[in-house]
């Protein structure tokens, strides 16, 4: 079985090959049958990719979101970030947001609001996801 899902894997990503159009110059060229190589990939995203905000210069006086998702090893990754930050930057505030439900956005509308609130007043925020 798994020999063939391997030969339908490999036939479905493999190059097509297609007669060359008539007018092309490797037509014209060549009085055999010509073939042009198409790639299975598709086109490449026109949209140019951007951050999604602009980066500080210094972290020095601002205020860094500390967020733990509710995975067992997050609260304690956040720890350890929150620590080396004042440590690198002692006038830099942090606040923690601990999420104990696996989605905050979308789950209840009270911890959507807090965590919208809590979101914007900081200058950057730090996601550990405890895995």
């Amino acid at each position: 079985m798994r020999r063939l899902l391997s030969v339908a894997a490999v036939t479905a990503f493999s190059v097509v090959a297609v007669p060359a159009p008539s007018g092309s110059l490797a037509a014209q060229q060549a009085p055999e049958t010509q073939y042009e190589v198409l790639s299975p990939w598709a086109d490449v995203d026109p949209i140019p990719l951007r951050g999604l905000s602009p980066r500080l210069d210094t972290l020095d006086g601002k205020k860094v979101g500390l967020f733990a998702n509710f995975k067992r090893a997050a609260k304690p990754i956040t720890d350890e970030v929150e620590k080396r930050l004042k440590q690198k930057y002692p006038t830099i505030q942090t606040s923690l947001f601990h999420s104990t439900l696996p989605n905050v956005t979308e789950t209840e509308t009270v911890n959507k609001e807090r965590f919208a609130a809590w979101a914007k007043d900081m200058d950057a925020v730090v996601a550990a996801v405890g895995d």
